[in-house]
């Protein structure tokens, strides 16, 4: 079964148009709640979704896991290990940015098959760009393919970010002490649909997580792997979006990945 990467790119840009780009800069008190401690939703991320995986699912007819749904529903993360194919989907990731004005958010969605990403679409969409990959066929944007090239073996010539919200304090401890050893560290764009792309484009060499749900990295995952990078556990296990353990190690090839495990997860 080939998936037709176009019209996946349609829905999540008509998606956008009609339920997030009219709230942008122009939410109401009303349209922002907490759906857990610390983690916010608008009406835009909940109306995207309920667009996005009805038309998926006329498209391809399998279970959705979408971010707000399983928010209501944690047993449907089953559907990635249990189902031989399911959607993943993201409406709004960075809502926190997309909340405070920021263009920091996208867009998101991937096919999983036996546990495994082969498609994928991140949309930025007041930039009107999207990236997309499809597994053993490359990385695009915009038709421009993506090509990674080899970070710099210098960790002092490395630049990375850190998503250190959900570290523990001896891990944290660790990365602060190593932090000086590169160019630059910092703590990314807080949306994974931002920072995927970076490293994918160059402008990153490295990303580490801690917390990895399957909506916010199986996009990015195949993005940065198709490219040419790498997005391997802490163990050296290849990322897979069906895997519920955490932490997540991107970088732009395999040396800058040994380079950065040992100084930053050693």
């Amino acid at each position: 079964m080939t998936i037709d990467i176009d019209t996946v790119t349609k829905i999540l840009r008509e998606a956008a148009q009609e339920s997030i780009l009219p709230r942008f800069r122009s939410l109401r008190g009303d349209e922002v709640t907490e759906k857990s401690p610390g983690e916010i939703v608008t009406v835009a991320d909940r109306e995207a979704e309920a667009t996005i995986t009805r038309r998926l699912r006329e498209l391809v007819d399998a279970p959705v896991v979408g971010e707000e749904a399983t928010a209501a529903d944690p047993a449907l993360l089953r559907a990635l290990r249990d189902e031989p194919t399911a959607w993943l989907v993201d409406p709004l990731d960075g809502t926190r940015n997309f909340v405070h004005g920021s263009e920091d958010f996208a867009v998101m969605a991937a096919l999983v098959r036996e546990g495994r990403a082969v498609a994928s679409w991140i949309l930025r969409p007041t930039l009107e760009i999207v990236y997309t990959a499809e597994l053993g066929s490359g990385a695009w944007c915009d038709g421009r393919r993506l090509s990674r090239e080899p970070a710099p073996a210098d960790p002092a010539r490395m630049r990375g970010a850190v998503q250190s919200r959900f570290l523990s304090p001896s891990a944290r401890e660790r990365v602060e002490a190593a932090v000086d050893r590169f160019a630059e560290v910092g703590s990314g764009a807080h949306c994974a649909g931002v920072d995927y792309p970076r490293l994918a484009e160059g402008g990153l060499d490295f990303v580490l997580y801690h917390r990895t749900l399957p909506w916010d990295h199986a996009p990015g995952g195949l993005l940065i792997t198709e490219a040419g990078g790498v997005a391997l556990r802490p163990e050296g296990d290849p990322y897979r979006p069906d895997d519920d353990r955490v932490g997540l190690l991107d970088a732009a090839d395999e040396v800058t990945w040994r380079t950065v495990r040992s100084l930053l997860l050693a």
